[in-house]
């Protein structure tokens, strides 16, 4: 009989699907303007109106949560990716080349190991001003770390493997070996903690706006709607909190569990070592 169970990914891969595309098709067709004040609309509750209620000025919170997921995912997406890019670099060229070179850099990613992410990237985005560029710059920043070393681990495994010996006393190169041969293995590998760095940038993003270091107050991030809801929570008022809440934590987790499943299937016998 066929197994009919219902993979592992498909959950976490249908609310991906709907937060994208809530992302892309939600802000273009609202007839409602997500900066649109109405003092007299203030602290209302949830109703069939306004679903998720509206915040402290009369703005609605289902376009605002909407629009801030939209920055906040941009800013993940691209941070990871950015992070990526440079881990892969970094580990792969610290692998290739061996030596004094690869032990200093190894040196050098366990000393900004050793500063806790946060504290890290208050201190990048403290020099510049609140804004998308600077956000980015610090995910990047202190999120490349465990790429450089996962993708290590990878090319220094596969330079033992026969076909790279062959590569070798062929006369090739090592840029060339390392070009043709290691960074297309470690693609697959570099490309599930990419994924997996996604959730952790948005966090990121949520806690420095959350802090005052981030995004700029009056434009719509997640991080920027939970601390402006702070007042509303203590006078009572629960929706301008709960639900920017849900939609930093839902699609967070459903990524890394997406994430995840992928890592599974592509190599269930390695997964803890592309934990980030």
């Amino acid at each position: 009989m066929a197994d009919r169970s219902v993979p592992r990914g498909a959950l976490p891969g249908a609310v991906v699907a709907v937060t994208v595309l809530a992302v892309l098709v939600v802000p273009p067709l609202a007839q409602l303007d997500q900066q649109a004040v109405d003092l007299s609309a203030k602290l209302l509750p949830p109703s069939w109106e306004h679903p998720f209620g509206t915040d402290d000025v009369g703005r609605d919170l289902l376009l605002r949560c909407v629009y801030g997921l939209r920055v906040s995912l941009l800013v993940g997406v691209v941070a990871a990716l950015a992070a990526t890019v440079v881990g892969t670099a970094v580990g792969a060229a610290a692998a290739a080349i061996g030596g004094w070179t690869d032990r200093l850099v190894m040196r050098i990613v366990d000393t900004f190991s050793s500063v806790p992410h946060l504290l890290l990237g208050v201190f990048v985005v403290a020099m510049f001003r609140p804004g998308v560029g600077p956000v980015i710059a610090s995910v990047a920043v202190t999120h490349w770390l465990s790429t450089a070393r996962i993708v290590r681990s990878e090319v220094l495994s596969l330079r033992s493997r026969p076909y790279i010996d062959a590569a070798i006393s062929g006369g090739a190169s090592r840029w060339r070996v390392t070009v043709r041969h290691l960074l297309p293995a470690v693609a697959p590998q570099a490309g599930i903690a990419a994924v997996l760095m996604i959730p952790h940038a948005m966090w990121h993003e949520s806690a420095l706006s959350f802090l005052g270091l981030g995004l700029p107050t009056h434009q719509a991030s997640l991080g920027n709607l939970v601390q402006s809801a702070r007042g509303s929570l203590l006078a009572g008022d629960w929706w301008p909190t709960l639900f920017p809440g849900l939609f930093l934590i839902v699609p967070t987790l459903a990524v890394a569990a997406l994430a995840a499943a992928w890592r599974e299937r592509a190599n269930p016998r390695r997964r803890s070592e592309l934990m980030l």
